[in-house]
This record gives structure tokens, sequence and C-alpha cells, in this order.
């Protein structure tokens, strides 16, 4: 018979793993440590393996066992299911009209979609939304966790994502983003190899210049930052010059400018992702539907 495993002991076990300790587990859970090792015990008793290594009174660090080690991220797996029905169930017994998840590049996050949800949900008030911003590859790992009901991402190498389907809607063009006062700026229009002689950021877009006769730019680069603030601060701070879509360029920043990379010519499409064999809650497909009645 398999073992009935129980939210509250998985929560116990997991807290004690990453506070290395059953004191602060008990704290964090607001309860006694007697109590706390009596749930770790019993959760063992069910898996039939040990957890945590025996304690070293040395020392005040509790450490997984090799078995803990690999169960750790599947009873993280559980509490994250178990918490989004449980929030899904508490939404609808509260009258709400349900619970929508979605995730997109923050381009588009930041500059098309304020406006779009803002109209989408004036025609449903008690409708609930998760957003979640994150670049393309983190998008598409939550379409494929079913952390959220769709994404809005760039799709790299589409043969490669046989299970997702993708909707293309936008289009930008990829440049090189520079102070204002430096040598490149002047230029209406840049060849890749001119950045050579100049100091190059990559950052998570420069992946779309791997397929490109600009490609050996990603090697050329000195130093990668992935996110798009402290990017933005680099280049402002006069610290070098990267490239990125235009949409994702910060058309509010007085200090930096945007020159198109003609060539080669660099075009992103970005647009909803979805799993192909997973229907859309009723929410989730309003929105897909107002989305493109919108835009296309």
């Amino acid at each position: 018979m398999l073992p009935e495993l129980k939210i509250a002991q998985l929560r116990h076990f997991v807290w004690v793993a990453e506070l290395k300790g059953f004191h602060a587990a008990a704290e964090k859970a607001h309860r006694t440590q007697p109590a706390i090792s009596l749930s770790i015990r019993d959760l063992e008793n069910k898996l039939g393996e040990p957890l945590f290594e025996k304690r070293n009174a040395k020392t005040a660090k509790t450490e997984l066992t090799p078995f803990g080690c690999y169960f750790l991220p599947k009873a993280k797996e559980l509490i994250a299911h178990h918490d989004r029905i449980a929030e899904d169930m508490t939404l609808l017994s509260e009258h709400k009209t349900g619970h929508l998840r979605l995730a997109s590049v923050p381009s588009i996050a930041s500059r098309v979609l304020p406006g779009l949800l803002h109209e989408f949900v004036s025609g449903a008030p008690d409708l609930h939304i998760s957003f979640f911003d994150d670049n393309s590859d983190a998008v598409l790992k939550m379409v494929e966790t079913q952390k959220v009901d769709f994404g809005i991402a760039h799709l790299f190498h589409e043969e490669e994502h046989p299970d997702k389907s993708f909707t293309s809607i936008w289009e930008d063009q990829i440049g090189v983003v520079c102070p204002k006062d430096h040598p490149l700026a002047s230029e209406t229009s840049l060849h890749w190899k001119s950045l050579r002689q100049h100091r190059l950021i990559s950052n998570g877009t420069s992946r779309l210049l791997e397929d490109s006769e600009a490609s050996p730019l990603l090697g050329h680069s000195q130093f990668y930052v992935s996110n798009m603030i402290s990017l933005i601060a680099m280049l402002e701070a006069g610290f070098g010059v990267t490239t990125l879509p235009w949409y994702a360029f910060p058309q509010e920043s007085t200090k930096l400018s945007f020159i198109p990379l003609a060539d080669p010519h660099v075009v992103r499409r970005i647009g909803i992702v979805k799993l192909n064999n997973k229907s859309l809650t009723p929410p989730a497909q309003a929105l897909v539907n107002f989305i493109l009645a919108k835009t296309v």
C-alpha cells in the first residue's frame, strides 16, 4: 500500500531542510520542537528511509541524507500542487470568477500588457490574476510545469518544442544600445563587426544572435548580465554596449541610444505559448481571445 503523505509533514520536512534545524522549523511552524521531530519521524516511517543524518552534538546544523536530498524537490512539488488547488478552490468558495495565471517576458510585460490587462479586467472585476515576468526560458519552464496557464515569450528553435503551440503576435528588431555620448550613438545603423572594438555586455536576449552571422559576438562579450535593471544601470554608467530587441529598450531613459543592427537584420517574434495537450481555463482562453482581438 502506498504511504499517505500529509501536506503538514511535507512542509515541516522542507522547513527543517531549508532552515538547517528543527528549532528554526518549529518557530516557523509555530509548533514545539518535539512536535516537529515527531512529525518528521512519522514521515520517515511512511517512506521507509531516514531523511536526515544523525545529528552531531558539536554542530547545530541538520543535514539531509542522500534519500532526503532526492525527496526534497519532490516534496516541494507536492506542496506547490496542493497550494495551487487550495488557492483555486478558495477563490471559488469566495464567489470569485476564477484564477488566471500568466507569465511574460519583461519587455511585453511592462510596455504592452498593462493597458491590455486594465481593459480586460474592467469586464471581470472579480477575476484573480497572478502575473509573472521573466526571460523566455523561464516563461517556457512555467508553461511546461503548468505554473501558469499560458506564457508570452519568444520561442527559440520552435522545432525543439513539439509539446507547445506558438501564436506570433509582436515583432521587434535587434539593435545596439549604448550611452548617448558613445561613438556608436551617432550611427543610423550598424554592422555587427563594428561592435568588436567595444566592450560588449551580453544578456538573456543575446541568444537571438546565435543563428546569425553575428554569433561570434557571443564569445566576444566580456560580461553577462541577466537582470534588465542592472544591465540598464551599467549601460547608463558607460560600462559598455549591448544588443537588445526594440521592445526591451528603456524608452524612458534619457542617457541611452538605440541603433538598429542592419547586418545581420535579426527580428524577434513574441507570442502566446501554451501546451498542446492542455485546454485553457475559461478566464485564460478569454484573455487569449482578447489579446488576439486587440493586437492581430
